[in-house]
């Protein structure tokens, strides 16, 4: 979770929701690591844990990653989980709960619904406290007025 909240921290230094993702191969090597980047790339799919599977696939030349397991700072949305799902991730493990717009535990449920093909593993609240600070004070500052420039 530390490479995942760096990821995070990254993010919100370019003004990106601080979340991050890692997906790590079954023999713990890193194939994938980012941030968001919604806002650098003008791209509402850009979320860290897509981003992060893109370069997992990339470094193994496949569209599926069996056996890997993905470290994400805050629970999936619904779309983030579809791409899980359709990765094939043996493992999810997460640092907070999104109430508001997660689709693992919250919302949508995506991998408890009858029509989701692949159920990873899924572990939550590591590292929760960490995560949410981080959250916390990203959008604190940005109620603030301290927002970050867009670059």
């Amino acid at each position: 979770m530390d490479r995942a909240l760096a990821e995070a921290r990254a993010a919100a230094a370019r003004g990106e929701v601080p979340v991050g993702a890692v997906v790590v191969a079954p023999d713990g090597r890193v194939l994938g690591a980012a941030g968001n980047e919604t806002r650098a790339l003008c791209d509402p799919s850009a979320h860290a844990e897509v981003q992060a599977i893109r370069a997992a696939c990339a470094a193994t030349g496949a569209e599926r990653l069996p056996g890997c397991a993905m470290w994400v700072t805050l629970e999936p949305c619904a779309a983030c989980a579809g791409v899980i799902t359709a990765a094939r991730i043996a493992r999810l493990v997460f640092g907070a709960e999104d109430p508001k717009s997660g689709g693992v535990i919250h919302g949508a449920r995506v991998f408890s619904h009858p029509q989701s093909h692949h159920r990873p593993e899924i572990l939550g609240g590591i590292a929760e406290e960490d995560c949410a600070a981080l959250l916390r004070a990203f959008f604190a500052g940005r109620r603030q007025g301290l927002r970050p420039r867009r670059p």
